[in-house]
């Protein structure tokens, strides 16, 4: 297999896995918060699943990415998660990148960037900053259309309620 079929191989597992993190942004739009979802992969296997939270939790760090990481905290029986893949619809912004370098995920992949307050890129890109000690790979724009477009609905119905 040539190195271009192993590119279009990772590609379609990243929109398998983004497609299960859609699902979660629209849970969370089920129950009126952000439509953000999150899912975190080893090997090939789904480890948790999560959405944002922040309004039916009241706490303002419950973002997809971190329930995530508790998550696996508890599954894991630890707080590192090395050689993990977090797939996320939205671009992390600079609470959720910080969590995830701490956690040591390997690999961010999300949809939709983020121009407010996305960290991996759009905002700034705090990915390739040396004041980290561990650094993760990223990669933005899996699925964009669909992760944009689910978000800004999401935010004209509010606009129009």
């Amino acid at each position: 297999m040539g190195i271009a079929s192993e590119e279009g191989k990772a590609f379609l597992q990243d929109e398998k896995w983004m497609r299960l993190a859609l699902e979660q942004a629209r849970l969370a739009q089920a129950i009126d918060e952000v439509p953000v979802g999150a899912v975190l992969v080893q090997d090939g296997q789904l480890i948790a699943s999560a959405h944002n939270q922040p309004i039916k939790n009241n706490d303002p760090t419950a973002h997809a990415e971190i329930q995530i990481l508790r998550a696996a905290g508890k599954k894991f029986n630890n707080y590192r998660f090395p050689n993990t893949t977090l797939y996320v619809t939205l671009e992390p912004c600079t609470m959720c990148l910080g969590a995830m370098i701490h956690a040591r995920v390997s690999r961010i992949v999300f949809g939709a960037f983020d121009p407010k307050t996305g960290v991996c890129g759009s905002c700034q890109d705090l990915t390739t900053s040396e004041c980290f000690n561990h650094s993760i790979e990223t990669q933005g724009g899996i699925l964009a259309s669909e992760c944009k477009d689910l978000l800004q609905q999401f935010f004209k119905n509010r606009r129009n309620k």
